[in-house]
């Protein structure tokens, strides 16, 4: 199973360019598309879903035509977007069963079967007597991706799913991810980069509707290895760094600055090298599209 996106754009009524010419080849197993708020991450995920219009562009799963051949294409298609309705007053195993009757599966013991089955794969076989509305986050998600999972889909889209989510929870919906990316095209979207780090076997770095990197995670941290440095600064120092060095990253530790720059070498000996790691790579593309630094050669 391959999906292959071409040079597919979108712009909004209202001037905004979401979509720059993204041409993407994503293979079976997790991929994640990783990139901020705002830069085109819902609106690939929502026009891969039939359910929003491209201006321009070409996208095929195998030998279907996603942009003109939505019907088809929801038949293997599952979608659990970021935000999704859900009956706070009904049980689990009643509304997932009400789901199955929805999609198609008529027969009374193998809707039965079905449900169960599901409810136990993702863990929520337990709380299956209780309303939705008395759900955690955590517990929500995995009912998302029961109802997903009810009609064997080919391709799987999750749109920000652990965003909200406790250590915990989280931990559980991408072990659950991880174990159905296995034989599926599963697509992660997201702005949390261990997410992707710690799941995804490809990615994409996405800003301003541009893809800006693709690759495997462990290679895109290769090559930047030995290129980040890191300093503990005054705040009040912080502009001189940002004029003098390609600063990527600060974060502020027992009221010291820490900075995170990308160079080729040592820029002096108060700097020490960096335990690089993907968020450096994202931080690097995101910073070079804003400052507009050149990429090294």
């Amino acid at each position: 199973m391959l999906l292959s996106i071409k040079n597919l754009s979108k712009t909004y009524a209202n001037g905004v360019q979401a979509l720059r010419e993204v041409s993407l080849e994503i293979p079976t197993g997790m991929f994640g598309l990783l990139g901020p708020n705002g830069a085109g991450k819902s609106t690939l995920m929502r026009i891969l879903a039939t359910l929003q219009e491209a201006d321009s562009g070409a996208v095929t799963l195998s030998n279907l035509d996603v942009l003109k051949q939505k019907d088809e294409v929801r038949k293997i298609l599952g979608y659990l977007p970021q935000e999704f309705g859900f009956y706070p007053k009904v049980r689990a195993q009643a509304l997932l069963d009400h789901f199955a009757t929805l999609k198609g599966i008529v027969n009374a013991k193998e809707r039965k079967e079905l449900v169960e089955a599901l409810l136990q794969r993702v863990n929520l076989w337990d709380a299956r007597q209780r309303k939705l509305g008395e759900f955690s986050g955590g517990m929500r998600q995995r009912f998302g991706i029961a109802q997903v999972l009810l009609s064997d889909p080919k391709l799987i889209i999750v749109d920000e799913p652990t965003a909200g989510l406790d250590p915990a929870e989280r931990n559980r919906f991408l072990n659950l991810l991880s174990e159905i990316g296995e034989n599926v095209v599963v697509i992660l979207s997201t702005h949390i980069v261990d997410d992707v780090s710690d799941l995804c076997s490809n990615m994409a770095i996405i800003n301003k509707g541009k893809i800006l990197l693709t690759g495997e995670p462990a290679r895109v941290i290769n090559e930047i290895d030995g290129k980040i440095w890191q300093k503990k600064i005054a705040k009040a120092e912080l502009p001189k760094y940002e004029t003098a060095h390609q600063v990527i990253s600060t974060r502020l530790v027992g009221g010291k600055t820490i900075i995170n720059i990308h160079s080729e070498v040592r820029p002096d000996v108060s700097f020490a090298p960096a335990d690089t790691k993907l968020e450096d790579a994202y931080f690097h593309q995101l910073a070079m599209t804003t400052n507009g630094w050149r990429q090294a050669a």
